[in-house]
């Protein structure tokens, strides 16, 4: 598969780029995990101990169901290109990002709420 030029910019080729953002997506999982730890062990007083622990839950669940939608992708991405089909649209991130701004909101509330 040829690589087109972008504004004079080659991004290198079809399965360069699904590598690329199949690693991306394990990076935005590892740093999903990475604030379920935080919020867990850096912010005992944050709130109490069941919404804490929810709320870790939470972001450590959508942390492994990104990491283990970075793989699935990654093949239904290779198999289109494969084949020269359109490329599949990524629905599991319209989800990751209302839950993950969610939880956001909830630790802006629950900081608002300590001070």
């Amino acid at each position: 598969m040829v690589s087109r030029p972008v504004n004079g910019r080659d991004f290198g080729s079809g399965r360069g780029r699904a590598k690329r953002r199949s690693s991306a997506w394990i990076r935005t999982a590892m740093a999903i995990l990475a604030g379920a730890i935080a919020v867990d062990q850096l912010t005992p007083q944050i709130a109490p101990t069941p919404v804490r622990i929810a709320l870790c839950l939470v972001l450590a669940v959508i942390g492994a169901l990104l990491a283990i939608e970075a793989y699935r992708r990654w093949s239904l991405q290779e198999r289109a290109m494969r084949n020269q089909q359109e490329l599949p649209h990524a629905w599991l991130l319209v989800a990751m990002t209302v839950v993950v701004s969610a939880a956001g909101a909830v630790v802006a509330a629950l900081i608002l709420l300590v001070r």
